[in-house]
């Protein structure tokens, strides 16, 4: 195969693999109940309207992969390759169980948890990815704060609706 059509495959696999965590939560959220739910909270004067939340998924998750598909054709070799690809995995695993916990599951309290270990693995990833190749550190700033945007919200729902399981 042409070098040229394996770097782009391998770029698209690595979008499509960090799509693949917002595809879990969208799973889910096409239920009533969910939403008659989620609808029923008393929520911040900061959320923002639900129709905001996919398009800056969509980028997000996009960022996310051209970065990691950076790390993964730049930083073979590097001495923290394993722990930053590993770091990056564990964040997305991390990222896809925020969306069960809190609309699966209306754990908000758990879910909040789950972003809070999201947030610094994601530095760590941040801090790794910095070192290997800088232009993918770069790339998840987004992430990074649209995460602790994420984390504001959540801690806001659980003080105002009292869910601490």
């Amino acid at each position: 195969m042409n070098q040229r059509i394996r770097t782009v495959l391998q770029l698209i696999g690595c979008i499509l693999l960090c799509q693949a965590a917002g595809l879990i939560g969208a799973a889910g959220m096409r239920s009533e109940a969910t939403w008659a739910w989620y609808n029923s909270l008393a929520k911040p004067p900061i959320n923002p309207p639900g129709w905001v939340f996919g398009p800056v998924w969509t980028t997000l998750y996009t960022l996310m992969g051209i970065a990691l598909w950076m790390v993964l054709r730049h930083g073979k070799g590097h001495p923290l390759f394993r722990r930053a690809v590993l770091l990056f995995l564990a964040q997305l695993a991390l990222n896809a169980l925020w969306t069960p916990l809190f609309f699966w599951w209306q754990q908000i309290g758990l879910a909040l948890l789950d972003l809070t270990l999201l947030l610094v693995l994601l530095i760590l990833t941040i801090l790794s990815f910095r070192k290997i190749r800088p232009l993918a550190a770069w790339l998840l700033l987004p992430y990074v704060l649209w995460a602790g945007f994420a984390l504001v919200l959540n801690a806001w729902l659980v003080l105002l609706n009292g869910n601490y399981s």
